[in-house]
């Protein structure tokens, strides 16, 4: 057997295309890439993992020669939550580096059955200077098919509150987001795949995208992030929508997202940076 890996280390010059391409994607304001770098979490578009295609598992995700690995055979992976610290911007045309490495793993059994929680630690550097700081939590589970494959269920729409931000959400959208962050996971673009193999009735909106759309609605409020802390609740399906609620009051900046009929989905709690304001 092979010894898993303690750290891998990856390094590369940023250019501007990935962060322009998600811009486009999400229809949301183009960062002034020059004065103000990277925003929060894009930073997910950049050194990505490319590992070869016999690397790759049923599921899509690599088995070895990455970090973390599949604790065991067949085991599924869901990412859970995290939390991002932004202590410089990450600028582009600079060579930036990633070093990687399991922090925990904790093995528990839940209603589920058994699963095994590993914490996933990220430092990026430019010019030998700490930028960005990411742990990121993720869950493996037991691998079980569905006995009947679920089915749609109608979502009834409550429309949108103020200041809610819509993304709709479609096939396309969800492969060009698994393209621009080298994502082979299949319940995201394979719906065959997602219902009868992975027990889900649609396709599953990546928990990154929800992520970065709950930073992006602080954006569009002129809040400039220095750091988030975010949970995934709950799967959003291709046909559920996504909304993102913002925050209720109070001083602290927590944004949700939902789906259509109300679902609270993921939950986010941004801290803004020293030059950050509200519109």
């Amino acid at each position: 057997m092979t010894a898993p890996l303690s750290g891998l280390f990856r390094s590369e010059v940023l250019q501007p295309e990935p962060a322009l391409a998600l811009a486009g994607l999400l229809d949301v304001a183009e960062p002034d890439l020059e004065r103000d770098g990277l925003p929060l979490l894009w930073h997910w578009l950049y050194l990505l993992e490319r590992p070869v295609q016999a690397d790759l598992g049923e599921d899509g995700h690599p088995v070895r020669g990455v970090i973390p690995a599949p604790p065991g055979p067949g085991r599924r992976r869901m990412w859970a939550g995290g939390r991002v610290t932004s202590l410089r911007p990450l600028r582009v045309g600079v060579v930036t580096s990633r070093r990687t490495e399991v922090v925990s793993s904790t093995d528990k059994v839940g209603r589920s059955g058994r699963l095994t929680l590993v914490v996933v630690r990220h430092t990026i550097r430019q010019e030998g200077v700490d930028a960005v700081v990411e742990e990121q939590e993720i869950v493996y589970r037991d691998a079980a098919r569905p006995s009947v494959p679920p089915t749609p269920e109608e979502v009834d729409d409550i429309g949108l509150a103020e200041g809610e931000w819509r993304v709709p959400i479609d096939p396309p959208l969800l492969f060009r987001f698994s393209a621009l962050t080298y994502n082979a996971h299949r319940i995201h673009y394979d719906r065959d795949y997602a219902r009868d193999v992975e027990g889900y009735a649609g396709l599953v909106t990546h928990g990154p995208l929800q992520a970065i759309a709950m930073a992006e609605a602080a954006r569009r409020l002129g809040v400039v992030g220095r750091a988030i802390a975010y949970r995934l609740v709950s799967p959003l399906l291709d046909h559920q929508g996504l909304v993102v609620s913002p925050p209720a009051g109070g001083d602290e900046l927590r944004f949700s997202v939902r789906d259509r009929s109300g679902r609270t989905t993921a939950r986010s709690l941004i801290e803004p940076g020293p030059a950050a304001r509200r519109g």
